[in-house]
């Protein structure tokens, strides 16, 4: 069924099911010898959620190179790292208050040793949020920063609920879009998003996504992707979860806006987490692949 602009999901359907996906690509690079990425919550929080396919994948069961896909276990790690760097790179510039939009089964708020008096919001439906905290409460796991959840759908005025959580458009502010901006949301809710979060962005706010370019080829790309998986049980219809329509580029949209962005390609990706790349796979060779951007808001 093509995605609808009300539509509802949790995590082990729909789009949701694109969260769990994520994090069983983060619990598989966790276990390879390369140290990119270690995410210990990652499996616990798959096999939670219960889809089989995934929870097989996150637990080691089966391998993404036995469903056509072995890419992707370097994929997930060198984008975890991406973002990962991104926050890293934001606390050392002095900012301490930060934002991640659909934030799914992220664990950064576990995982990370965040600096003295950071603090994380978490935005996301009521459901996913409490499944995570109530999954992660019984591992009897602690944030190391000060975790503020945001529960409100992105197409609600999830910037109210934001400052009624204790957000401060005043503050510098690193915002974190990872995996939400290559087709999940349509093309104007896309750049009302963005436009938003300017809105609420001070100088010196720091902002980092992954997004598919107006020529991609991505969401047929992952089509079939979601064909060869079928062919392996899984049952979560992935192939019609892209919004159709013009998209437009993030990084220069943000220049527009008063941002200074910059792009990145999965190889640089690679190059940066110290991954030869030579696996990669045709879908996300240099014409189809997702670009990944960095942006800090101009002082006035």
């Amino acid at each position: 069924m093509a995605r609808q602009s009300n539509d509802t999901w949790n995590l082990a359907t729909s789009v949701g099911a694109t969260a769990t996906m994520a994090a069983a690509g983060r619990a598989t690079a966790s276990r390879s010898d390369g140290g990119v990425v270690n995410d210990p919550f990652a499996e616990p929080l798959v096999r939670a959620v219960g889809i089989d396919f995934f929870s097989r994948l996150a637990s080691g069961d089966l391998d993404f190179a036995d469903v056509g896909t072995g890419w992707l276990t370097d994929f997930f790690a060198v984008r975890a790292r991406y973002f990962d760097d991104f926050l890293t790179n934001a606390w050392q510039a002095g900012v301490r208050q930060a934002v991640n939009v659909a934030s799914g089964l992220d664990s950064r708020a576990y995982r990370l040793g965040w600096p003295a008096g950071s603090i994380l919001y978490e935005i996301d439906r009521p459901e996913v949020i409490d499944f995570k905290s109530a999954t992660l409460t019984t591992l009897d796991a602690v944030p190391t920063t000060v975790l503020r959840p945001v529960m409100t759908d992105l197409r609600e005025d999830w910037r109210a609920a934001l400052r009624a959580a204790g957000f401060d458009p005043a503050q510098p502010t690193a915002w974190l879009l990872e995996g939400l901006l290559i087709g999940y949301l349509p093309t104007d809710a896309q750049d009302h998003l963005l436009n938003d979060i300017t809105e609420l962005s001070a100088p010196g706010s720091r902002f980092a996504a992954d997004y598919v370019l107006p020529t991609s080829e991505f969401g047929s790309d992952m089509r079939t992707v979601a064909n060869t998986w079928r062919e392996h049980g899984l049952d979560v219809d992935l192939s019609s979860l892209f919004f159709e329509g013009q998209r437009t580029d993030v990084a220069n949209h943000l220049q527009s806006q008063g941002w200074e962005s910059h792009k990145s390609r999965l190889r640089e990706l690679y190059n940066d987490a110290g991954i030869d790349g030579a696996a990669f796979d045709l879908v996300y060779d240099e014409t189809a692949a997702i670009t990944y951007v960095t942006a800090t808001r101009r002082h006035s």
